[in-house]
């Protein structure tokens, strides 16, 4: 299907970015002498950085924490990062049925750059700093058709965008979260994403 373009979120729901991110978290209390809970942070992956960041430092520091966290990401997180199961035979799975892959994630782009091309995962389009609501804006300027992700604000992502939202229950969020979400298809984990596309492209045609 020529017009097939699948959207995924990054951190959790293709890469396992957790021992990365605890690391440049753990550098960034080395930098700044506010101690961070690394192992906290890693724990509600999904929103942007500043609300992770606002917890743990004063109003009037938190946009300098920002981009000292942003400096060491790439000596700390990057390497440690690995794709989540079945994330290189997902994007595999789109281009076999003639689709594009675009990656939609509140990482900005030249961070998440850096974890594609590290891991050798290959997409068409990737666009980065947007959250929630906001994903649908890149969602409808590269024509999605669906969107996968693990957080509840992907699934609100892919209905303000008007395409069905892929669920995988890899991060955060819990399978009745999702699902009370909005989810379409909720899954495991990725490794059950080439059936179920298939799926939603059978039911796409019959409607």
């Amino acid at each position: 299907m020529s017009s097939l373009t699948v959207g995924f979120d990054l951190d959790m729901t293709l890469i396992d970015s957790r021992p990365g991110i605890a690391a440049a978290y753990r550098a960034l209390t080395e930098r700044t002498g506010v101690s961070v809970d690394a192992e906290a942070a890693v724990s509600r992956l999904g929103p942007p950085l500043r609300v992770e960041i606002a917890r743990w430092f004063p109003p009037e520091q938190v946009e300098q924490a920002v981009q000292i966290y942003r400096e060491v990401y790439p000596a700390y997180a990057i390497t440690p990062s690995v794709p989540m199961p079945g994330a290189r035979e997902a994007l595999d799975a789109v281009r076999q049925r003639g689709g594009r892959v675009l990656v939609v994630t509140s990482k900005i782009g030249r961070l998440a750059r850096l974890h594609l091309d590290h891991l050798g995962l290959v997409v068409d389009e990737l666009a980065g700093d947007l959250f929630a609501a906001e994903k649908a804006t890149a969602l409808r300027a590269h024509g999605a058709t669906h969107y996968v992700g693990d957080h509840v604000a992907d699934m609100v992502a892919a209905q303000a965008a008007g395409v069905p939202g892929i669920a995988v229950a890899t991060g955060p969020c819990s399978t009745e979260e999702l699902r009370a979400a909005g989810a379409a298809v909720l899954l495991a984990d990725l490794t059950g994403f080439p059936a179920a596309l298939d799926d939603v492209i059978r039911l796409a045609l019959r409607q």
